[in-house]
């Protein structure tokens, strides 16, 4: 597998904590009001494609000082998502085979 950003190969484990460690820039966290009180979230963007991914970091958003104590692992879910997303979506562009589809059966059997 080769790295969205930059291209260096890698295993999938091995691009995860690649990922991580030179390109924690790409995961944006921020505090977002709202009527239940406040909420910390984490976002990514995918590089090839308009998809992106957004959620919430601590549901209970008691601790305005979480993304920061938790930024590397708030990082490393955000890639874990990436990654499953580039496989389904993108397995081509970062070298990865196609996820087999399973044809459907003759007679709708199950």
């Amino acid at each position: 597998m080769n790295c969205p950003y930059c291209g260096a190969p890698g295993t999938r484990m091995e691009t995860h904590a690649h990922l991580g460690r030179d390109h924690p820039d790409q995961v944006t966290m921020y505090r977002e009001d709202h009527k239940a009180g406040l909420r910390l979230k984490f976002a990514l963007d995918c590089p090839f494609c308009d998809e992106g991914l957004e959620r919430v970091a601590n549901p209970r958003g008691r601790d305005p000082g979480f993304l920061e104590e938790f930024r590397r692992e708030i990082n490393l879910v955000a890639f874990d998502l990436l990654l499953y997303h580039l496989h389904a979506s993108h397995a081509e562009l970062v070298g990865l085979p196609p996820i087999a589809q399973d044809e459907p059966t003759a007679g709708g059997t199950r």
